[in-house]
């Protein structure tokens, strides 16, 4: 399990990713002056590893998760939703993954092929801004991560529009 946290005191969407026994596993800095919303995860050197960023020319709100320079995922919110968000995160090759979920409440199951492969909630953390997600062995966890920081600029720029 890994905790994404926020920095109290945060110029742009600067968080960092713990594991359970609290060690930061990855810096994610939040880039404040861009265009398009958009993080840089870290590796505890100072690394690039991967990137999330929303595209400009969707008709729908689309974030791309790189990983090493190589699309890794496009993650598409849903058109149709009646009480909870959905999310098609589109991987290279078969098995694509489903995102279902409270936008509001920051609780979403991950799927892949009908399994449960992570879960995204706040629901556990006292915290302020910060959750916790749960990624099965068997998966990509740096994917996973970079589909829950999309989430997280989903969520911001819902909050934008809706002020």
């Amino acid at each position: 399990m890994y905790l994404i946290k926020e920095r109290f005191f945060r110029l742009g969407n600067d968080s960092e990713i713990t594991d359970e026994g609290g060690r930061t596993v990855f810096d994610v800095d939040g880039k404040v002056l861009s265009l398009r919303d958009r993080l840089v995860i870290k590796d505890p050197d100072g690394t690039p590893v991967a990137e999330v960023r929303r595209r400009l020319l969707a008709l729908r709100p689309s974030y791309v998760v790189t990983i090493g320079g190589e699309k890794a995922a496009v993650v598409r919110k849903r058109w149709l939703r009646l009480f909870r968000d959905r999310y098609l995160i589109d991987v290279p090759g078969p098995h694509d993954l489903t995102m279902k979920g409270s936008l509001l409440d920051h609780e979403f199951t991950i799927r892949r092929d009908g399994d449960t492969v992570a879960t995204v909630s706040k629901r556990w953390v006292s915290i302020r801004d910060t959750y916790a997600v749960d990624i099965a062995e068997s998966e990509n966890h740096l994917l996973i991560l970079g589909v829950a920081l999309a989430l997280d600029l989903a969520e911001e720029r819902a909050e934008k529009t809706d002020s």
